[in-house]
């Protein structure tokens, strides 16, 4: 497994690594804290804050750039983080990091109340001449029924230079990976005042650089110990906006080129058909961004689904997590300032060197003034773990047993859900699309039921969550597929049959939608669905289809006041016999 992990990291040196023993918890409860064992009122906040508007809402006002700005400040003074750092300094190195990493957890307003377990996890390895090591923690259990699955908030805190391990160099790591950290601080600082149904941990590593190490202890930690991991959200390099000379594909646009817009999620697919796990988490991610947060901050991240697992060449802490079956994402930057490997002739990046520095002072007087970590890019990353991780915690347990089947009448899908919760999202995309999202998000109630509006002749890709009453969705269930090829068998068609175009159109209280059938026809079932762009399902009308002028009325309602097109399908025998637009313009 170590040599597998290393293989991963070309641009790495070679360092002389042996098996991870002793893995313990410094903080005896909080195993038990992992597992769930321990009653769901424990840990319950005085103030409850536990609905999902409230803490979305939240998340935006009190993620803070000058508390990330204070962060990255403190980090800086360590000097040189490397993983074989010196552990005795009160002000040098990984272990004054790690104190002091430790220390701002304990004094966290939840942690002082006694909701916030705080720790380190310590294992022993030699890297870099260094034999024991220690991953900080903090860990918010949840106060519901599911409080035995966790939800892990990752960041690395080691820094490096060129040499991997150089322990005396000023290797201040800010974007790689003191960014990161930081994140991970602020999100235990403003979401340790929250309530979860699930546990939540904080946890900032050691050993990355190296071959991630210490992100591999505790992932084979939870598996020899059966903790039920739900979700891995690893950040790194996550708050520099300016692209380098040079940068691992898929990278930069070019020198100097700025984005602080845009953030990438890497994440394994594996299998030829079906994402996998982790895949499915990304799309999560940018699910609960896009729809909860998205539409309340004045400056919205644009979320983008990377097909790969990390940039070429390279590898980060969620990989020992995916490698175990754990569902596993990382968040970076668009834009990075480097390949990672400064061995590279002419190589004169930040990334892996002493000029991965906070910023610089242009005027000289003793204060950096131009910065190459974008505080308010940081902040928006933030948020948009928190929101990811948040949702993670709160969510409905996933659908089971999700089956697809293609029939002359469209795909038909089933699934099961032990909650019952009433409310379904299927996510449904192309086996041919060039995205690594869902191509289409459809909102249904039943369990069992036929998409008779999906045009044939391709192999379609579905998975289904099932939502709570705040409309927050689970984690998607595996992802199947289905091949609605053009059936060679003929099909029934119906002559003296009219869907009419809707009058009024445009719209805006109510519309009538009509049928016009000139003759008996022979059916089992008919009716009229309306639908949006993304084909979810707005409204359904049963129809008698005998001769005559057939009409329904469709009211604004049902689609709640949003101007646009929609489409409105005549459907006979599970079949779309035809299908028109329709424009909303109140």
């Amino acid at each position: 497994m170590k040599r597998l992990l290393l293989s991963l990291f070309t641009v790495l040196s070679v360092v002389t690594v042996h098996s991870q023993t002793n893995l313990l918890l410094t903080n005896p409860v909080m195993e038990d804290l992992l597992k769930g064992n321990y009653p769901a009122d424990t840990y319950e906040p005085a103030t409850l804050i536990n609905h999902p508007d409230a803490i979305f809402a939240d998340l935006v006002e009190s993620v803070s750039p000058d508390s990330l700005y204070d962060y990255l400040v403190e980090l800086s003074s360590f000097e040189n983080r490397n993983t074989g750092a010196d552990t005795t300094s009160a002000t040098f190195g990984m272990g004054a990091a790690r104190r002091w990493a430790h220390s701002k957890f304990e004094n966290f307003p939840a942690a002082q109340e006694g909701r916030l377990e705080v720790g380190y996890f310590q294992f022993d390895q030699d890297i870099c001449g260094m034999g024991q090591h220690r991953n900080v923690l903090a860990v918010l259990p949840g106060i519901g029924p599911d409080r035995g699955e966790v939800v892990l908030l990752e960041g690395h805190m080691d820094s490096r230079c060129a040499e991997v391990c150089d322990t005396g160099c000023m290797a201040h790591g800010m974007e790689d990976n003191a960014t990161g950290t930081a994140l991970v601080l602020e999100l235990a600082r403003v979401m340790s005042q929250y309530a979860f149904n699930r546990t939540i941990v904080f946890m900032i590593t050691t050993g990355e650089e190296q071959g991630l190490f210490g992100a591999n202890a505790f992932a084979e930690y939870a598996e020899q110990e059966n903790i039920q991991i739900r979700g891995v959200y690893n950040n790194d390099i996550v708050g520099g906006i300016i692209c380098g000379a040079t940068a691992s594909p898929p990278g930069c646009p070019g020198l100097n080129a700025i984005d602080s817009i845009n953030v990438r999620v890497y994440s394994s697919n594996g299998g030829l058909f079906g994402a996998s796990s982790s895949r499915l988490l990304a799309r999560y991610s940018k699910l609960q961004y896009d729809e909860n947060i998205a539409p309340i901050v004045p400056v919205a991240a644009e979320v983008n689904i990377i097909s790969r697992e990390d940039r070429a060449g390279r590898g980060g802490d969620h990989i020992p997590f995916r490698q175990r079956g754990y569902s596993a994402v990382r968040f970076t930057s668009a834009n990075e300032h480097g390949n990672g490997n400064p061995s590279t002739p002419d190589y004169h990046d930040r990334q892996h060197t002493m000029e991965d520095i906070l910023g610089v002072d242009t005027d000289d007087d003793g204060q950096i003034d131009s910065f190459f970590v974008d505080f308010n890019y940081l902040a928006r990353n933030t948020v948009l773990n928190g929101s990811a991780a948040a949702a993670s915690a709160m969510g409905p347990a996933t659908p089971t047993n999700f089956e697809l089947e293609a029939t002359l009448a469209g795909v038909r899908y089933k699934f099961e859900d032990a909650a019952g919760t009433g409310l379904y999202r299927l996510g449904i995309r192309s086996f041919e699309t060039e995205t690594a999202y869902f191509d289409t998000l459809v909102t249904v109630t039943a369990l069992e039921d036929t998409l008779s509006w999906l045009p044939p002749g391709t192999v379609y890709l579905m998975s289904a969550a099932a939502l709570d009453s705040n409309n927050i969705e689970s984690h998607f269930s595996e992802e199947t597929f289905a091949n609605l090829t053009t059936s060679t068998q003929e099909v029934k068609t119906y002559e003296g049959l009219t869907l009419l175009q809707n009058r009024p159109n445009p719209f805006d209280e109510a519309t009538t939608i009509g049928v016009m059938v000139e003759s008996p026809i022979d059916y089992n079932t008919a009716f009229i669905r309306i639908a949006d762009t993304q084909g979810r399902e707005l409204a359904r009308y049963e129809v008698e289809l005998n001769p005559g002028l057939v009409q329904v009325v469709y009211g604004y309602e049902n689609h709640r006041y949003t101007p646009g097109t929609y489409y409105y399908s005549l459907v006979i025998d599970g079949r779309p016999v035809d299908t028109k637009a329709m424009i909303y313009a109140y």
